[in-house]
């Protein structure tokens, strides 16, 4: 009941009418909490929704009709894949529903782009070496985080200090994919390495605060109740910025997290090095991570567990890639 009432008031809020379109967008992204991320995906998917029709009327007085053409249009001419034309329904429908108050409640029903289900590519454990072989400094740490704990790309960037408990050797992920917090272990072999590290964070915070800065982005609403967390150390991301730089949002200048383009580029780098053929990226970490658990024995309860999968379905497909001994196996004749 509660919650149906909270949910009813989000719905009723309304953007500023003398603004924009694309300000009442960001407006309305902005008071529903989405991710910057999110909002150029949306604001981009809008614009090019309204680019597609070549005409000065505005969203509200197009309708089904204009988006299944456009949907239409990405799946038959630009050849997208099936997330990528969902991600731009998400976008539109947001915008008729959250933005223009606009109701679509029929059922759209355009050309859909095909949906292939691919197994994760996986890279065996002596290519992992090879490839962190190749890599150095903070980028290798960050890795092995990908590697051994099954972090996401973002998961590992996004990590706060008070997130990795040393002492425990576990790591706490929090509101990852789904807005789910989920906890994994802290590999053993590089707990040297993150205490070292921390302290060289410790340090560059305390150079921060020294020169009049310190602060970092928490939510809005945990700044309002707590105003001294976003100075406060245990708030601090693990891999912040070598700058300092202004919000696009609220103009305050503050250390933000690296950059996930960093790491990107230096795994293309360590793969290439390393001769590896295989299309491996960040991702290909977290597939490796999961297979090799399976591998070793696992229960894949337990590897669901730490991969955050809502459906066991989904940690299943690593079976499908996982080396197999057959020879172990006996046939039932053999039991006779």
């Amino acid at each position: 009941m509660i919650l149906a009432v909270i949910m009813e008031i989000k719905n009723k809020f309304k953007p500023d009418p003398k603004i924009k379109l694309m300000d009442q967008v960001r407006q309305v992204l902005r008071y529903h909490h989405y991710s910057l991320s999110t909002e150029k995906t949306y604001c981009d998917w809008i614009s090019r929704y309204i680019k597609y029709h070549k005409c000065k009327r505005h969203p509200s007085e197009m309708g089904k009709r204009e988006i299944e053409d456009f949907l239409s249009h990405l799946a038959t001419d630009l050849k997208v894949s099936a997330s990528t034309q969902r991600q731009a329904l998400n976008a539109i429908v947001f915008l008729y529903k959250l933005v223009l108050d606009i109701s679509i409640d029929e059922q759209l029903s355009p050309v859909k782009a095909r949906k292939h289900r691919r197994s994760p590519v996986v890279m065996t454990k002596n290519e992992v070496i090879k490839v962190l072989g190749n890599i150095s400094g903070t980028r290798l740490l960050m890795a092995k985080l990908l590697y051994g704990c099954g972090l996401r790309l973002m998961e590992c960037v996004r990590l706060r200090i008070q997130d990795v408990d040393i002492e425990r050797n576990l790591i706490y992920v929090r509101a990852a994919k789904g807005n789910k917090d989920r906890t994994v272990n802290l590999p053993a072999n590089i707990k040297d390495e993150i205490r070292h590290h921390v302290s060289r964070v410790r340090e560059l915070h305390n150079k921060d605060l020294a020169e009049g800065f310190g602060e970092v982005y928490i939510p809005e609403a945990l700044s309002r109740k707590y105003p001294n967390a976003k100075m406060e150390f245990r708030w601090q991301y693990v891999f912040p910025s070598k700058k300092i730089s202004v919000d696009t949002r609220s103009g305050v200048a503050r250390r933000h997290h690296v950059l996930e383009s960093g790491l990107q580029k230096a795994v293309k780098t360590a793969v290439d090095r390393a001769g590896l053929t295989k299309r491996v990226s960040c991702h290909t970490f977290r597939h490796s991570f999961a297979t090799h658990l399976l591998e070793n024995g696992n229960n894949i309860r337990v590897v669901q567990e730490l991969m955050g999968h809502a459906d066991v379905k989904t940690t299943e497909i690593y079976t499908h890639v996982m080396e197999k001994d057959i020879s172990k196996a006996l046939s039932p004749l053999d039991n006779l």
